[in-house]
């Protein structure tokens, strides 16, 4: 890390930690103080570690951040800010150090001095980190030496000790999550990897890297453009209808950061932040910039279309959007920080967006019409989808007292004990029926390709058989009327053949639920199911492998002599009993869990393979030929 020398280096000192109470409850409840003991906590302790990194750098004091996942699963965290302080501190005669790291509450960000703004855990992040790790290891680069200290379960295992001398500053820190803490404690690159690309888009100064020891893989992150960059980063496959529109502003100690641009696709995609934290549940940031971008553009349409009314819906049509706001004093919802509460902020936000947005739309009339095209579009196509829908309950459908008709049902009333098996044709599906377990395991086939949502509206939506009859069985609704509490099944399964029509159906169907279902991604509920690829017989007895790496396995246990292959290109080839026992046996089967790691990269990902641009999906399919195995054409 390069040196960094600043004039204000002397103002941060231990004199300026502040401590509020012990540490005592972070171990015996740690869901408390980072959400949960699974993935989502697990890699919230780098989250925590990053943002005390971070909080340098808004401080002006820090411009690289290198974070590197270990074979053994530890994580190091290094930045060249000013270094955690190390000398002593005179009312609890610890080092700063020590202080952060053994202290809840204790940090140097009730200190308006020394932090201006800061996201983290109020000072609770890095000794939560240490309650809740096997080890930990700090190294401080400062006034010339190398400090170093070594903790265990969250207690010191070493006093802070001089190792070196140095003409750098920074802090490293090395710790591996507790396995008597965490129910998982293997990193997944591309959870970090996510919240590593939102820091760098919203701090455009900050260089930022990310390297996976475990597989060499390695990304950089610096964003110059900043949030500007953010969006085009996201619509990057898709048609823009003009540039990006960027504004900021300060008022009431309030900083508030906006870029926008529609473009020709559907979905909207917004994401908010405060103080650098992804407020995914969104809050009065959110709400404002809701609030004012319908009425700028219901003003400014009003004066050219008279009586045309929008809705919030019709305005966020294809629009990405990301908001950025940093307060002295955020109010959090829950310990993780989803949701921003400080009410003052929605006026701030709306006040700022309704003034530069209603500037920009008078000064761009041309970009203004397209946009309202746009919004007007969108407003025709909900009309004629609220018709639909009504025309659809109608006829019995999207009625959850009224299943479709081909729905093999389970007696099971208990959703969490429910699964719902989507099976590609009536032959497959057929088999599944016959062979499933009644109790608990509901059968839907569905007949051919379902609609590609990713090029279709809503009213389209409610035109396609198939998809309400998907929507009515799984009985939670869709768009504004979706209730997650009303899932029929815990479990929804996709099993489709092992050719390229069954990863095309699965690919319509992910699609699907990530448009317009996404919380039963979010949920955890979405599953695919993984049937055999081979058959082998040998001496009267049946085999199954489900990758080449198994079968050679295979051969290698009962001899290359003698024994008959057979490639399964679809569900139907096989029997009911062979299905259960392969595919839907709970005992016996393998079911890889859908989940949304990066909300970005799976929005790309969508985008190129359903979207409307050619070029960049057939640039996608030539980078990842050589990872394809079994091409079945």
């Amino acid at each position: 890390m390069e040196e960094k020398t600043e004039d204000k280096q002397e103002e941060y000192g231990a004199q300026n930690i502040q401590v509020m109470e012990g540490l005592s409850a972070v171990r015996k409840r740690p869901a408390m103080y980072i959400g949960s003991t699974g993935l989502r906590g697990l890699h919230h302790l780098v989250y925590e570690v990053v943002d005390n990194s971070i909080d340098e750098a808004l401080a002006g004091f820090c411009d690289k951040i290198a974070v590197v996942i270990h074979k053994d699963n530890s994580v190091t965290v290094i930045d060249n800010g000013r270094g955690i302080p190390t000398d002593i501190n005179p009312k609890y005669k610890k080092p700063g150090v020590e202080m952060v790291l053994t202290m809840l509450h204790a940090g140097g960000k009730f200190d308006k001095k020394t932090y201006q703004v800061s996201g983290g855990l109020h000072g609770v992040g890095v000794s939560v980190v240490n309650a809740l790790s096997k080890s930990l290891i700090v190294e401080v680069k400062r006034d010339g030496k190398v400090h170093t200290q070594k903790f265990v379960r969250g207690d010191k295992a070493s006093e802070l000790e001089v190792t070196g001398n140095t003409t750098e500053t920074g802090t490293k820190v090395t710790f591996i999550p507790d396995d008597q803490i965490f129910t998982e404690i293997i990193f997944h690159f591309d959870t970090l990897a996510s919240r590593l690309r939102e820091l760098a888009f919203l701090n455009k100064e900050v260089h930022i890297a990310l390297l996976d020891q475990r597989t060499d893989k390695k990304l950089d992150f610096k964003y110059d453009g900043g949030i500007v960059e953010f969006v085009e980063f996201m619509n990057k496959n898709k048609t823009p209808l003009h540039e990006v529109v960027y504004f900021e502003k300060e008022k009431n100690g309030t900083h508030v950061e906006i870029a926008l641009q529609y473009s020709q696709a559907y979905p909207e995609n917004i994401f908010s932040f405060a103080n650098n934290i992804n407020t995914h549940e969104g809050g009065f940031h959110l709400s404002g910039f809701k609030t004012a971008l319908t009425r700028s553009l219901n003003s400014y349409s009003s004066k050219k279309n008279g009586d045309i009314k929008l809705s919030s819906d019709d305005t966020r049509e294809g629009l990405a959007a990301v908001i950025s706001v940093k307060i002295q004093e955020p109010q959090f919802e829950g310990q993780t920080k989803t949701k921003l509460g400080n009410s003052e902020v929605k006026g701030i936000v709306e006040s700022i967006v309704h003034e530069k947005l209603g500037s920009f739309l008078e000064e761009n009339p041309s970009i203004a019409r397209n946009i309202i095209d746009k919004c007007i579009n969108a407003a025709k196509a909900r009309e004629a989808a609220a018709k639909a829908r009504d025309l659809t309950r109608r006829k019995g459908a999207l009625n959850s007292n009224s299943l479709p008709g081909k729905l093999a049902d389970c007696s099971e009333r208990d959703p969490a004990k429910s699964e719902l098996y989507l099976v590609e044709g009536d032959s497959a599906g057929g088999s599944a029926k016959q062979g499933r377990n009644r109790a608990s395991q509901a059968i839907l086939p569905l007949r051919g390709k379902i609609l590609n949502v990713e090029k279709a509206r809503l009213n389209k939506i409610f035109q396609n058989e198939e998809i309400i009859t998907l929507i009515t069985a799984i009985g939670a609704g869709i768009g504004e009327e979706f209730n997650l509490g009303k899932t029929r099944y815990h479990k929804i399964v996709i099993m489709t053949d092992a050719d390229v029509d069954g990863a095309h159906i699965r690919t319509l169907l992910l699609t699907f639920f990530y448009r317009y279902l996404a919380p039963l991604l979010e949920a955890g509920y979405i599953y695919i199911a993984q049937p055999p690829l081979f058959k082998v017989s040998k001496n009267k007895k049946t085999h199954y492998a489900y990758s080449d790496e198994q079968l050679e396995k295979l051969f290698a246990e009962l001899g290359s002599e003698g024994s008959s292959v057979q490639r399964y290109k679809g569900l139907g080839e096989m029997n009911p009993q062979q299905l259960w026992e392969t595919t839907m046996d709970p005992g016996n089967r393998t079911l890889l869990q859908v989940s949304l790691e990066d909300a970005v990269e799976a929005d790309k990902i969508f985008t190129i393979l359903m979207g409307d641009q050619v070029e960049p999906r057939r640039q996608f399919i030539q980078e990842n030929a050589k990872q394809v195995a079994n091409l079945d054409v």
